[in-house]
């Protein structure tokens, strides 16, 4: 399944035109506890191109992949994890000490 999530997640960044920074199994199947019937719960960040944040309005900050039974693939932006990570928000923190690591760059690491 592994090998089925990373292929999704290059997907994504060819089809949105984004850079995924860092993505990993969140919920019950990255601390062990799923259930048969659990799906794989993959969480990202993810970056655009310069020019996107460039824009004067308002623009989606999350990209939400609902594929099927199996899968459920959502993601961020950096910068509405990064203002999450100041107020605290427990799932920054969630994703970042998930022992179930797809993808990870410079970023996660600094």
């Amino acid at each position: 399944m592994r090998e089925v999530i990373i292929e999704k997640l290059k997907q994504i960044e060819q089809q949105e035109n984004i850079t995924i920074l860092h993505a990993v199994e969140s919920g019950s199947r990255a601390w062990g506890f799923e259930s048969p019937d659990s799906d794989f719960d993959v969480r990202f960040i993810y970056v655009r191109p310069k020019n996107y944040y460039l824009k004067l309005e308002q623009t989606r900050d999350v990209l939400e992949f609902p594929i099927n039974d199996l899968l459920d693939v959502n993601g961020w932006d950096l910068q509405k994890a990064l203002r999450l990570l100041h107020r605290s928000n427990p799932s920054v923190f969630e994703w970042f000490k998930s022992p179930v690591v797809y993808r990870e760059t410079a970023f996660s690491h600094e």
